[in-house]
């Protein structure tokens, strides 16, 4: 009887194996840039932290959300995983025609916040459940999906590419993906006032801020997973703050602290205040405020439909370009 569990126990882990390396890809076996289970401890604290509403987090989740607006179709069976997940909840009010809601967080304590906020203010009309998993290992089956939103989660995964293959994989035929992530030039002058307080304090500089996708990586990795349809849009916000230690405890309040695995993890006294005296010094405003940027790639892809709009094949034209400059370009 062993000897069967065990056989049966190995045979199960094969599968499990196998299925992993189905959605995975190559590099993230390799390249561990983030460390997961710290970010889990930053949105542990960060549940405890968090403001009731916080006007960043709002304004990109009524962003992404309002893309729902533009789509005829409704959503009946949503999955929303990491990132804002609170803001999404509350500020959902019936766009998409959702009648399931998935919550899901890496964090037991940020699930644990969506829960006791939907028992006090409820979504009308939408069953809500609430599950704690890791965007790295979707627990959904395929094709289960109607929509799946991530606002401001994705970028602290490992292997991108693979999670958003998987979640390509849990929508249903025609199923919409919606993304938000920040791109690189999010908190620019933290980066500068970081790198010039370092080489003068330190005589060299160390990763503080984690690296972040460019605008031109969104859309190949939309493709990379296999989207139809992929559309990309860039936003920036601009939050002023009192002070640089301000900001750092609003990056503290959103989980966005530094989780890299190569991160040093002492901060010299005088490097800090060498930060925030270069940030007040190039960056502040006649007020005294500083600035901080943070942009926001959006990102929009479709699983694979009949009904969706497709690109002729190459060649298949009845009308050259040529002919067009003549007849609408005139002599320009």
């Amino acid at each position: 009887m062993r000897a069967a569990a065990d056989l049966c126990r190995r045979s199960l882990s094969s599968v499990l194996r196998r299925s992993c390396r189905l959605y995975c890809t190559d590099q993230s076996s390799r390249v561990k840039i983030f460390d997961r289970n710290l970010k889990r401890k930053q949105r542990d604290r960060a549940a405890w932290l968090m403001r009731p509403e916080d006007s960043l987090l709002d304004a990109v989740a009524e962003n992404l959300l309002d893309r729902l607006e533009d789509c005829k179709k409704t959503f009946p069976t949503a999955l929303c995983m990491g990132g804002s997940l609170e803001a999404i909840r509350r500020l959902l009010r019936g766009r998409g025609g959702i009648e399931k809601l998935i919550m899901m967080d890496t964090s037991y304590d940020m699930v644990k916040l969506c829960k006791q906020a939907e028992q006090s203010l409820p979504n009308k009309n939408v069953e809500t459940s609430f599950i704690v998993a890791d965007e790295e290992f979707l627990p959904v089956k395929e094709s289960s999906l109607d929509l799946v939103i991530s606002c401001l989660g994705l970028h602290w995964t490992n292997d991108l590419p693979g999670a958003m293959i998987q979640t390509r994989l849990a929508l249903k035929p025609d199923g919409l993906f919606l993304a938000a992530i920040l791109g690189g030039e999010t908190l620019r002058e933290l980066r500068i006032a970081c790198t010039v307080a370092q080489m003068e304090r330190e005589g060299g500089i160390s990763p503080r801020l984690s690296p972040l996708a460019q605008v031109r990586d969104a859309g190949n990795l939309l493709t990379r997973a296999g989207f139809s349809l992929p559309g990309v849009d860039v936003d920036e916000y601009t939050v002023r703050y009192n002070s640089a230690l301000e900001l750092i405890e609003h990056l503290r309040t959103m989980g966005e602290t530094n989780a890299l695995f190569q991160r040093s993890k002492i901060l010299n006294r005088d490097t800090a205040l060498a930060t925030a005296a270069v940030y007040e010094s190039m960056f502040a405003a006649e007020d005294g405020t500083i600035p901080a940027t943070f942009q926001v790639i959006f990102m929009t892809g479709w699983r694979e439909h009949p009904s969706q709009q497709r690109a002729k094949r190459r060649g298949s034209a009845t009308v050259s370009f040529n002919d067009i400059q003549k007849q609408f370009g005139g002599g320009s």
